[in-house]
C-alpha cells in the first residue's frame, strides 16, 4: 500500500509541474481558457466488527474493511463575460471484503468475500460574480459487481444583498441491483463450479431502483463571528428498496428474502452554526432530524473544533451523537411472524444511538510540503461505536496540489 500511495504521488508533482499555471489578475482581466487549478488525492481504510450479519438474518459476523483512493482534478478558466467556470472530474476506486458475504451460501462456502467499485464523476460550475449567481451540474456513476449506477444533477444558487445565499440542486440516480439470492432460494443446477472450486452464476436477473433528491438550502452571516445554515431534503426512491440476499427468519425456523415497501420518502432538516472564536479557534456545529414512511426518526448531533496552533498547522477534534427508531419492519433473527407482510432483519433499519468521535491534523504552509505545488496534507481518524455492538475504525488521507 505505501509503494502504490508513493507512486501516485510522484506522479502527482509530475502532473502538477506540467500544467500548473497562474491564475488570472482580475484588476487587468482577460478571458482564460479552462487550465488546471488543483488536485486532490484521497485515501481511507476502514475497518468494522459486529455480530448481526443481515445476510444470515441478524446473527453472524459483521466483519467488513474496505481500502478507498480517489483522485480529483479541478480545472479553472474565465469567460467574456467575467463568469469564472469550474470543471472537476473524479475518479474513485474502493476494494472491500465482507466476512458475511460467504454466507450467501448456506453452508458458508464457495462464495465471494471480496468486491471493488468505480466510482467516476463529472462536475461543472459557471459562478458570475457579478450578479452572484452560480449555476451547475455533475454526471456520476458507480459499478460494482451486483450494483450499478448512474446519477445526473443541477444546481442554482444566488447570494443576497445582506450577506446570505439561497441554493437549490435536484438530483437523480438511476439503479441496478442484480438479484442474487441465498443459495437455498436458487433453482436447482442454477450455479457451476470453476476449477477453483468457486462457484458462480452464469446470468443474474436485475431489478432497478429509482432516487430522486431535492436539496434546499439558505446560509447567512449573521455577524463577524457567526455564520448559519437551513438545509432541506426531499428524496423519493422507487423500486427494488432492499437487498436480494438479505435473510429474514420466522418464529417458525422458516427463512426467506427481506420484503419491503417498493417507495420510500426520506425528509431531512438540518441547521449548522459556525463560531470564530478569535483568531485560533473555530467551532463547527450541526443538528439534524430525519424522517421517513417506514417509520424510522432520527436526531444528529454534531461539534468539531478547529484549532490553529500556528497559521498554516491546525488540529481538528470531532465528535458525533445519533439516535434512530427501529423501521416499522425491522425485527431481530426468528421474531418475525410468517403473517408479516413486509420483514427485514437489516440491523441499518434498527433502534440504536451511536457515538463516533476523533480527529484531524492539517498542514498547509505558504511555500508547500517539500515541493511548491504540494500545498496541503491533512490525516483524520474516527472512531464508531453503536449501541447493536458494531465498532468500526477509519483512517483517512488528503493531499492537494496545486
Amino acid at each position: 500500500m505505501k509503494r502504490i500511495c508513493l507512486t501516485v504521488i510522484g506522479l502527482f508533482l509530475l502532473f502538477v509541474q506540467s500544467f500548473s499555471q497562474t491564475a488570472p489578475d482580475t484588476s487587468t482581466y482577460k478571458p482564460r481558457k479552462l487550465t488546471f487549478d488543483e488536485a486532490n488525492l484521497v485515501s481511507s481504510y476502514y475497518i468494522q466488527n459486529g455480530d448481526h450479519s443481515a445476510i444470515r438474518g441478524g446473527i453472524g459476523s459483521e466483519h467488513v474493511t474496505d481500502l478507498a483512493n480517489g483522485i480529483e482534478l479541478k480545472f479553472v478558466g474565465w469567460d467574456a463575460k467575467l463568469r469564472k467556470n469550474s470543471l472537476t472530474a473524479g475518479m474513485g476506486v474502493d476494494h472491500h471484503t465482507a466476512a458475511s458475504q460467504a454466507w450467501i451460501s448456506k453452508t458458508g462456502a464457495s462464495r465471494r468475500t471480496d468486491g471493488m467499485r468505480l466510482y467516476p464523476s463529472l462536475d461543472w460550475s459557471r459562478e458570475n460574480e457579478t450578479k452572484g449567481s452560480t449555476i451547475g451540474g455533475g454526471l456520476y456513476y458507480s459499478n460494482e459487481f451486483n450494483y450499478q449506477s448512474a446519477g445526473v444533477n443541477a444546481s442554482v444558487s444566488q447570494k443576497t444583498k445582506n450577506n446570505g445565499e439561497f441554493g437549490v440542486k435536484v438530483s437523480a440516480y438511476i439503479d441496478q441491483v442484480k438479484l442474487i439470492f441465498p443459495s437455498e432460494f436458487e433453482p436447482a443446477g442454477a450455479y457451476t463450479t470453476r476449477g477453483n472450486g468457486e462457484e458462480r452464476h452464469p446470468d443474474y436477473a436485475s431489478s432497478g431502483r429509482q432516487t430522486y433528491t431535492a436539496s434546499f438550502s439558505f446560509t447567512q452571516v449573521i455577524n463577524k463571528r457567526v455564520q448559519g445554515a437551513l438545509l432541506l431534503d426531499l428524496v423519493d426512491q422507487q423500486g427494488y428498496l432492499g437487498l436480494p440476499f438479505h435473510r429474514v427468519y420466522f418464529t417458525n425456523g422458516v427463512d426467506s428474502v427481506e420484503r419491503l415497501p417498493g417507495h420510500r420518502f426520506k425528509l431531512p432538516v438540518g441547521l449548522r452554526l459556525n463560531y470564530f472564536l478569535g483568531d485560533n479557534v473555530i467551532l463547527r456545529g450541526y443538528y439534524r432530524y430525519y424522517t421517513d414512511s417506514w417509520g424510522l426518526h432520527s436526531h444528529t448531533a454534531s461539534l468539531e473544533a478547529t484549532l490553529k496552533v500556528t497559521p498554516f498547522f491546525s488540529l481538528t477534534p470531532f465528535y458525533r451523537y445519533y439516535m434512530q427508531t427501529a423501521a416499522d419492519y425491522f425485527a431481530p433473527y426468528a421474531t418475525h411472524v410468517i403473517a408479516d407482510t413486509y420483514y427485514t432483519s437489516n440491523y441499518a433499519l434498527a433502534g440504536f444511538t451511536s457515538h463516533y468521535f476523533g480527529g484531524g491534523l492539517r498542514l498547509a504552509p505558504p511555500k508547500g510540503i517539500f515541493d511548491k505545488h504540494w500545498r496541503m496534507l491533512e490525516i483524520r481518524y474516527g472512531h464508531y461505536t453503536q449501541t447493536t455492538d458494531l465498532v468500526s475504525d477509519v483512517i483517512s488521507l488528503n493531499l492537494q496540489f496545486k
